[in-house]
């Protein structure tokens, strides 16, 4: 089982990405301590602190339900990708450790999947 988020375009040749739930909970708490939170402390992830108290462009894909909820807009998609691909772009230190490689690997398919979203003006699904 896992997650996948993918186009809103009902084309199965668009580009997706998928994750294990845990993989998806892993890589979406390294994007929130990037952008300097933790995810465990936010609503709906175990915290109390709301999401209006962070100030991040990704927070439509941090705060998303794994796999049910509204579809992330194609204005979301691209007030995400700016961020996210500021991210994957940066110097990292530790750039051999398998962990953080993996992320990165993880964050330019999703990169991919936002663009086409963005260019074919479709929905971002999480399914």
């Amino acid at each position: 089982m896992g997650i996948v988020l993918f186009p809103g375009d009902d084309d199965t040749s668009s580009p997706d990405v998928f994750w294990s739930y845990t993989g998806f909970g892993v890589f979406r708490r390294w994007l929130a301590q990037a952008e300097w939170f933790a995810l465990d402390e936010m609503h709906g992830f175990g915290g109390q602190r709301p999401w209006n108290d962070v100030s991040t462009t990704l927070a439509p894909l941090l705060s998303h339900p794994d796999d049910v909820g509204p579809d992330l807009s194609p204005t979301q998609c691209a007030t995400i990708l700016p961020r996210l691909r500021e991210i994957d772009d940066r110097p990292h230190e530790g750039g051999t450790d398998p962990f953080l490689q993996r992320h990165i690997d993880d964050a330019r398919p999703l990169l991919v999947v936002l663009q086409f979203c963005i260019e074919r003006d479709v929905g971002l699904l999480f399914g």
